[in-house]
């Protein structure tokens, strides 16, 4: 099993979000949130990834971590696509870069500053980092915000490579990436019961 959680609970800010949360997810497996913005799937992810503490449950992991993909793209802006790529496959401990150059058709950026990037550019060089990690279990925040067409289809590729190679994905997106293995998990069941009038509408940004 790559991601086993049970009963779990999660809170932002104090706020409780989510209760007796469940899943399984085996290799080769994907699971898609799915749920109202607000709802916690952001909170679930970073609890998940280790970001901030359960409020209780339990959770099982791979030993040798997870890779996740949140909001932020985590570039350096100086550095060039090779260098930023170089730069996590060392933090991971693995060394080849052009399989994802070639995955995220970043060849020919590759010697261009990460800062003078377009913002899809920039996400797909976020995103090309997951395959310098190493890891099996991937957990993506809206991957897809500021793709075009093309890209969201390279992207799926790439998911669909990795969970054919025996990974795993845990997905938070409004997008049909056109995962055959993918199957949803509605998080309205989950929802805390005690929640103020008016708490489950704000931005998911800062769920």
């Amino acid at each position: 099993m790559m991601l086993r959680l049970e009963d779990l609970s999660v809170a932002r800010g104090g706020l409780r979000l989510l209760d007796g949360v469940g899943l399984a997810l085996g290799p080769g497996g994907a699971v898609v949130l799915r749920g109202p913005n607000g709802i916690g799937k952001t909170t679930l992810l970073r609890t998940v990834a280790g970001l901030q503490p359960t409020i209780s449950g339990r959770m099982h992991l791979p030993p040798e971590g997870v890779a996740y993909a949140g909001h932020a793209d985590g570039l350096k802006a100086t550095l060039t696509v090779a260098e930023n790529l170089g730069f996590w496959a060392r933090i991971y401990g693995q060394t080849e870069i052009a399989p994802a150059l070639a995955a995220m058709n970043l060849e020919t950026l590759a010697d261009r500053p990460a800062q003078n990037l377009s913002a899809g550019q920039k996400r797909r060089l976020g995103l090309a980092r997951l395959l310098v990690t190493g890891r099996r279990l991937w957990l993506l925040d809206e991957p897809t915000v500021s793709l075009d067409q093309a890209s969201v289809a390279l992207f799926a590729t790439l998911i669909r490579d990795h969970l054919a190679q025996g990974g795993a994905a845990l997905i938070a997106t409004h997008i049909d990436l056109g995962l055959a293995e993918a199957k949803d998990l509605d998080l309205t069941p989950f929802r805390a019961k005690l929640r103020e009038p008016g708490q489950g509408d704000f931005d998911e940004a800062f769920a």
